[in-house]
């Protein structure tokens, strides 16, 4: 597999981790250890949400490592601010907080594309001010994302607006969830439940704050299904990158076992579009999926 290319992207592909065992089919290929899906993984793909900073701090040797294992170029990882600053803080008295956990992350400062800020449901209008202050904690170079969930910042009044204008002022990028295809499927599977459960069911407003607009595509389990959906992101994403802005875009399947192949085709028709419809754009590099040959053997279980 090549490595991405060294150019500017004019969008940024990746999905919700780095490490699932069922990509041992589609991208890691022929004996590769746990260790080296990373590295694998980032051959492929532009960008990664990186969860797992949500759920803990890693370990500095650890951040170095994944600093070792992705290329200098062509590559930006998003990481989500911890759920103790979030969640549990809810941005109160966070300022020490936050500094240790970017001080943990700074030998990936450089490869770090977006600070993602995942707000809970709770987190309603009235805590602005504390989003606000939050904002202003961050080394001025950095991009970040936030992510909100109460209602009254779906309903297109005043406060809404008041969410936009800060986000707008501080050169901030609203993060937009688009889980139509997942709450359209019928909930007749254990990982669709699940995700319908888990994942926010909000109205998509595709706005852009800032220059890094964050789509998370939470997909329907069949793929075709997607399209209708897509079909808006193929209107708004080149008139993004038209603009010069540098959108993300993270494609989600309720059990994540098919994402590769659900991203790469959706890429592909995004692609295709432009090079159809708007010659005067930059084309997106093709992705560099492994070829047959790398690709594992499945098991074939005879139970």
């Amino acid at each position: 597999m090549s490595s991405p290319s060294d150019l500017p992207l004019p969008l940024y592909l990746g999905l919700s981790q780095w490490s699932h065992n069922h990509w041992q089919q589609s991208i890691y290929g022929k004996g590769c250890k746990n260790g080296d899906r990373l590295a694998r993984y980032a051959e492929v793909f532009h960008t990664v949400e990186g969860n797992t900073t949500f759920y803990a701090i890693p370990s500095m040797t650890t951040v170095k490592n994944w600093n070792g294992a992705t290329p200098d170029c062509g590559f930006k990882f998003t990481f989500k601010i911890p759920q103790t600053i979030t969640h549990q803080q809810q941005l109160r008295h966070s300022n020490q907080s936050l500094v240790d956990f970017l001080n943990t992350m700074s030998p990936v400062e450089e490869k770090t594309g977006l600070w993602m800020i995942q707000l809970p449901a709770r987190f309603s209008p009235h805590d602005l001010p504390l989003l606000d202050a939050f904002l202003d904690q961050f080394p001025r170079h950095f991009t970040t994302g936030v992510e909100v969930r109460h209602p009254a910042f779906f309903a297109k009044g005043e406060e809404e607006k008041a969410l936009n204008r800060m986000l707008l002022e501080k050169g901030s990028n609203r993060i937009i969830m688009d889980s139509r295809p997942v709450f359209s499927a019928i909930a007749n599977t254990e990982a669709v439940i699940d995700a319908q459960k888990k994942k926010p069911r909000v109205p998509v407003h595709a706005i852009a704050t800032a220059d890094n607009p964050v789509i998370r595509f939470i997909g329907h389990p069949d793929d075709a299904c997607n399209d209708p959906f897509f079909k808006n992101w193929l209107q708004r994403l080149p008139l993004w990158i038209k603009e010069g802005k540098t959108p993300y875009l993270f494609i989600h399947t309720p059990d994540n076992n098919a994402a590769p192949e659900s991203a790469r085709r959706l890429y592909n028709v995004l692609r295709d579009h432009l090079i159809s419809e708007n010659n005067t754009l930059s084309p997106l590099p093709e992705l560099a999926m492994p070829s047959a040959d790398e690709i594992s053997t499945p098991q074939i279980s005879l139970l």
